[in-house]
C-alpha cells in the first residue's frame, strides 16, 4: 500500500510540470530559487565544521529550531497539498494505522522534505569531528527529518479540520501578516549587530533553552557529544523521540477523525438590524457608502488591506533610525505614508464588487454618487488618523510647533489619493481577488498593468502634494510656515478630492457598460 501512495504522490509531482508555459516557467523558476537557497545554507553547515564545537552547536540550535518550527507553523497558516487529505480515502475501507503511516510515506515526497533532508545530512558533516558525535548526528538527523513530515502533517490536519472556514483561514492570514510587520524591523536591526561581538551570547541564551526542547533537542545531541557530554546528548535524543512519538499518535487520532468527520464549513453568522444601512440616508449615496462601510468591516480583502497599512512605516521608522537619520526628519513620514496608502486603498474599488456591480447600472446610479459613497469608509478611518497620529508624532518628538504642517500634509495626502484613486478605479479597473477568496490568493490574470496603475497612483499623490512638503519641512524654522503648509495642504486635498471625484463620476456615467463588462468577465 505504501509504494501505491507513493506512486501516486509521484504522479501529482509529474503532474504539475505539464501546466501552461508561463505556469511551468514560475514553478522552475521557485524550485531553483529553492534549491539556490537550499545550496547556501548547506555550504554554511559545511563551514561550520571547521568552527569550534561549542560555536557550530550554538548556530545549529537556533537554526533547526527555526526550521523545525516552519514545518509546524507555515502549514496552519498556508496549508499543503490537499490531494493527500485523509477524507479522500475514507470510502476505500484502509484501517487507520495502515493509512496514516501510506499518508506519511506520501507526504514526505516534496521539495520541503528533501530540502530539510540535505540539511540532516550536511550536519552529519559539520559533526565529523569523531565516531561519537557522527552518530548522534546521523540519529539526531533521522530524527529532524521524520520530526518535520510529521510536524507538517499534523499541522496541515489541524488546519483543514478545524482552520478550514475562510473567516478563521483570512484570521490567520492577517496574524501572519502582523508578524511579519514585527519581524522585519528585528532583521534590519539584526543586519547592523556585530554578531561576533554581540551576536553569539544572544544566541547562547536562545541555545540554551532551545536545546531542552523539541525544537532544538536533536540538533543539540551531536554539539553535546563532541564536548564531551554524552549523558546530555543521549537524554536530548530521547526528548527528540518522545516528541516524534507524541506527533504519531496526534497524526492517527487526526486521521481517525477526518474520516468520519466531514471538512468543516463555516456557519453562517446571524445579523440584527441594518447595520450602516440605519445610519446613512436612504439615498444613493449613503446606500453606497454604507455598502463600502459593511466592506471594510466585513470583506477580508479590505481587512487584510488595513492590517498591511502600518506595516510599511514602522519597516522605515525602524531603518531610518538605525540609519542615524534625527528624529525631526523622521517624525514627517509615518503619519502622510499611512494616509497615502489608505487613500489607495480604493483605487481599484469597482473591481472587489465583481459582479456586484451590476445594480449601480441596473439603477441608473449618478457616477458621483458611486464616487463618493466609496470614498466615504477611507474618509471615515483616514480623517482621524490625521489628527490623532499627528498629535502623537509630535508628543513623542516633543516638537509642538510642528503640528500644524503635520496635519496639512498628511490631510493633503489623504484627499489627493483618495481623488486620484477615484479617477484610476473608474477609468483603469484591473483584476482583482474575487470575493469569498483568500485575500492572499494571485489576483486572476492582474499581468503587468496593475503594477503600472499601482505605480501611477501613488506618484500622482507624491507630485501633488510636494508643494506642501516643501513648506512645511524645507520652510519648517520660519515662523507661521506651519499653517500656511496646513492651509495649502487642506486647499490642495480638497481641491484634489473634489475634482477627482467630479473626474470619476463623469467616467463611471460614460463607460458604466463596458465597467459592468470588465467586472462580469474577471
Amino acid at each position: 500500500m505504501v509504494a501505491q501512495f507513493l506512486r501516486l504522490k509521484l504522479t501529482l509531482l509529474g503532474n504539475t510540470f505539464r501546466r501552461s508555459p508561463i505556469q511551468l516557467f514560475g514553478i522552475i523558476l521557485a524550485i531553483l530559487y529553492g534549491v539556490a537557497l537550499a545550496g547556501f545554507v548547506t555550504a554554511g553547515l559545511v563551514a561550520l565544521r571547521f568552527a569550534t564545537p561549542d560555536v557550530a552547536r550554538v548556530i545549529l540550535i537556533v537554526f533547526g529550531a527555526l526550521v523545525v518550527l516552519a514545518f509546524i507553523l507555515l502549514p496552519l497558516v498556508f496549508g499543503v497539498d490537499d490531494t493527500i487529505d485523509p477524507r479522500r480515502f475514507g470510502l476505500f475501507g484502509i484501517p487507520t494505522a495502515r493509512l496514516a503511516i501510506a499518508l506519511v510515506a506520501a507526504g514526505a515526497v516534496s521539495v520541503p522534505t528533501f530540502i530539510v533532508t540535505v540539511f540532516a545530512i550536511a550536519q552529519v558533516v559539520t559533526w565529523s569531528r569523531g565516531a561519537l558525535p557522527v552518530l548522534f548526528a546521523v540519529v539526531g538527523g533521522v530524527l529532524v527529518i521524520a520530526t518535520c513530515v510529521l510536524a507538517a502533517r499534523v499541522s496541515a490536519a489541524v488546519a483543514g479540520t478545524f482552520l478550514s472556514s475562510r473567516r478563521l483561514r483570512d484570521a490567520s492570514g492577517i496574524i501572519l501578516v502582523l508578524v511579519l510587520a514585527v519581524v522585519a524591523p528585528l532583521v534590519a536591526l539584526g543586519a547592523t549587530v556585530d554578531w561576533q561581538a554581540q551576536g553569539l551570547p544572544v544566541m547562547r541564551r536562545i541555545a540554551a533553552v532551545v536545546a531542552w526542547t523539541p525544537f532544538g533537542a536533536a540538533w543539540s545531541a551531536p554539539g553535546d557529544a563532541a564536548l564531551g557530554r554524552p549523558g546530555d546528548a543521549g537524554l536530548k535524543l530521547l526528548i527528540a523521540a518522545a516528541f516524534l512519538a507524541a506527533l504519531w499518535v496526534a497524526w492517527r487520532a487526526l486521521v481517525a477523525l477526518m474520516l468520519v468527520r466531514p471538512q468543516r464549513e463555516a456557519v453562517a453568522r446571524l445579523y440584527s438590524g441594518l447595520g450602516w444601512f440605519e445610519r446613512l440616508p436612504a439615498t444613493p449615496l449613503g446606500a453606497i457608502a454604507a455598502r463600502s462601510l459593511s466592506y471594510w468591516g466585513r470583506d477580508a480583502r479590505y481587512r487584510v488591506a488595513l492590517a498591511v497599512i502600518p506595516i510599511v512605516p514602522i519597516i522605515m521608522v525602524v531603518a531610518l533610525l538605525i540609519a542615524g537619520v534625527p528624529a525631526g526628519i523622521i517624525v514627517w513620514l509615518p503619519v502622510p505614508i499611512m494616509c497615502l496608502f489608505l487613500g489607495w486603498t480604493v483605487h481599484n474599488d469597482i473591481a472587489y464588487d465583481s459582479t456586484a456591480f451590476w445594480a449601480h447600472v441596473s439603477a441608473d446610479t449618478k457616477g458621483t454618487d458611486d464616487r463618493w459613497g466609496r470614498v466615504v469608509p477611507a474618509l471615515f478611518v483616514g480623517l482621524p488618523l490625521v489628527l490623532v497620529g499627528s498629535f502623537v508624532s509630535v508628543v513623542v518628538v516633543g516638537d509642538y510647533g510642528i503640528f500644524p504642517g503635520l496635519v496639512g500634509l498628511s490631510a493633503c495626502v489623504l484627499l489627493v489619493a483618495i481623488g486620484i484613486s477615484s479617477v484610476i478605479s473608474a477609468g483603469f479597473p484591473y483584476p482583482a481577488v474575487h470575493p469569498g477568496d483568500s485575500p492572499f490568493a494571485q489576483p486572476q490574470a492582474a499581468g503587468a498593468a496593475g503594477s503600472v496603475i499601482q505605480s501611477l497612483s501613488f506618484a500622482l499623490t507624491l507630485v501633488l502634494a510636494a508643494p506642501v512638503v516643501l513648506v512645511v519641512v524645507l520652510g519648517q524654522a520660519l515662523p507661521g510656515v506651519q499653517y500656511v503648509g496646513l492651509g495649502v495642504g487642506l486647499v490642495i486635498g480638497a481641491a484634489a478630492l473634489f475634482g477627482g471625484v467630479a473626474w470619476g463620476g463623469r467616467i463611471v456615467d460614460r463607460r458604466a457598460p463596458e465597467l459592468l463588462a470588465f467586472t462580469l468577465q474577471n
